[in-house]
């Protein structure tokens, strides 16, 4: 029985990152991976959704390009041709995850990882069962799609959003249940290339994370605008699929028709049938239970990503790889989840870091806001996107920066600067009096923390 200092089941985002920095830390590792090296995110999710919403963008643009002076005739798309593309960059990346871990000289066994007693762990591969030894057990794996029984799912009319990924054809119209990440980019997708796209949220809001109903209702107009229906605070009754066609019962008796619905409602902790009882792991309605340092309630064995719930991002959990490694190696160090951003690349995107004014409030936290939209942006303007605004979350008394949302062009990128000013703790006078290149969009950040400041010059502020 061979031994190893340690065993990470599941080589998702947290996975394969604690391992490659466990190597770092001269440990000795075996990953053991159920399907595909990456896991979700490499393979079915944040990677390929970005390479097929790349495609979405340049046939957008070059149907929208005559107000740029450029003509483009016949402009099609081909769905074989996006999936080949988002196939390339997905394996380009996997390779790159098998590169980085074999230079680590981590051992790497496909198989499906089960705990077995306090140290050990069962492997079940195509040749049949391994045992192995580790040290420390590090459990990373992950979550899937949920998958609701009333809702039928099929994977041929009622998809999930790895169905979703593998299709051909696209439909003339689709009804996508969920307004989160994964509905909206799917929505902003489809929209792209022509299918009437209806989304259903249970919620009264889109993207309802997002804690600051002004924000969250311009979202919804400038998606509104783009052509996406929205159907909010309503449940579904029933799916029913008959002769290629879907009927999609709403609560309120409404009865929608469609070719394809696409359930993204969240996803389920990959928690079940991987022996956590027979070692006596804690769970929580599905999560494992850990502490700051990611300690289960068992001595050395650690959980990270998804499967611990919380925000289910795959830079969280690449996080969570980091610090379990950093610990495991004894290092004084702990997870901080006061900074974690998130975005949603649709078009514009939209990305969030700390407090919206809303949960600032809540908490009895007194604050100012500053917000400055992408209209009076030189560099949104000369690129022919200025839907979206810049807003930020301060302490009245100090002016310490607690939260920012951005809704508009490289959202995504420009969310960062603002977690950097939040984990040290800057003040808005401090990003406001850093000086920021000519024109680029992230001068719509140092606007944004002028404008409580009274200091902000390219717009007027009525107070």
């Amino acid at each position: 029985m061979e031994e190893f200092d340690v065993i990470v089941i599941g080589s998702g985002s947290a996975g394969y990152v604690s391992a490659i920095r466990l190597g770092d830390l001269g440990k000795k590792v075996l990953v053991i991976e159920n399907r595909v090296l990456g896991g979700t995110c490499l393979n079915r999710g944040c990677i390929p959704t970005k390479a097929i919403l790349k495609a979405a963008d340049v046939y957008r643009e070059a149907h929208e390009s005559k107000i740029f002076g450029i003509t483009v005739n016949d402009v099609s798309y081909d769905p074989n041709g996006i999936k080949s593309w988002k196939e390339t960059v997905v394996k380009k990346l996997v390779s790159g995850v098998e590169f980085l871990l074999k230079a680590r000289k981590v051992e790497i066994k496909y198989g499906r990882g089960y705990l077995i007693d306090g140290n050990t762990v069962e492997v079940e591969t195509s040749q049949g069962k391994e045992i192995y030894k580790g040290k420390d057990i590090v459990i990373a794996t992950g979550s899937e799609p949920a998958m609701i029984p009333a809702f039928k799912i099929d994977h041929i009319n009622v998809l999930t959003s790895d169905d979703a990924l593998e299709l051909t054809e696209y439909p003339k119209n689709m009804i996508i249940v969920g307004a989160g990440a994964i509905g909206m980019e799917f929505a902003t997708f489809f929209n792209s290339f022509g299918t009437k796209v209806t989304v259903i949220e249970m919620m009264e809001t889109v993207v309802p994370t997002l804690k600051d109903r002004k924000l969250t209702t311009l979202i919804q107009r400038i998606y509104q605008k783009r052509g996406i229906e929205f159907k909010l605070g309503q449940k579904i009754e029933s799916i029913d699929v008959k002769d290629d066609r879907v009927n999609l019962t709403l609560g309120n008796g409404e009865v929608l028709e469609t070719e394809k619905v696409l359930v993204s409602i969240g996803r389920k902790l990959n928690s079940e049938n991987i022996g956590l009882e027979k070692v006596g792991i804690q769970t929580d309605r599905g999560k494992i239970v850990v502490n700051e340092f990611l300690r289960t309630n068992i001595e050395h064995h650690y959980a990270i990503g998804d499967v611990v719930g919380g925000l289910l991002l795959a830079h969280k959990a690449m996080k969570e790889g980091e610090v379990v490694a950093e610990i495991i190696a004894g290092h004084e160090t702990k997870m901080d989840y006061r900074v974690v951003p998130w975005a949603i690349f649709t078009t514009p995107e939209i990305a969030s870091v700390g407090l919206t004014e809303e949960e600032a409030k809540n908490q009895g936290i007194d604050v100012i806001t500053g917000e400055f939209p992408f209209t009076a942006n030189g560099k949104a303007v000369s690129m022919n996107a200025t839907d979206g605004t810049v807003k930020v979350v301060a302490r009245s008394d100090t002016k310490e920066i607690l939260g920012a949302q951005i809704i508009g062009p490289e959202a995504s990128v420009m969310i960062s600067e603002l977690a950097l000013a939040i984990k040290n703790r800057l003040t808005l006078k401090d990003v406001g009096d850093t000086i920021h290149t000519h024109p680029t969009l992230p001068e719509a950040v140092m606007e944004a923390v002028k404008v409580p400041l009274g200091e902000a010059v390219h717009i007027v502020v009525r107070r």
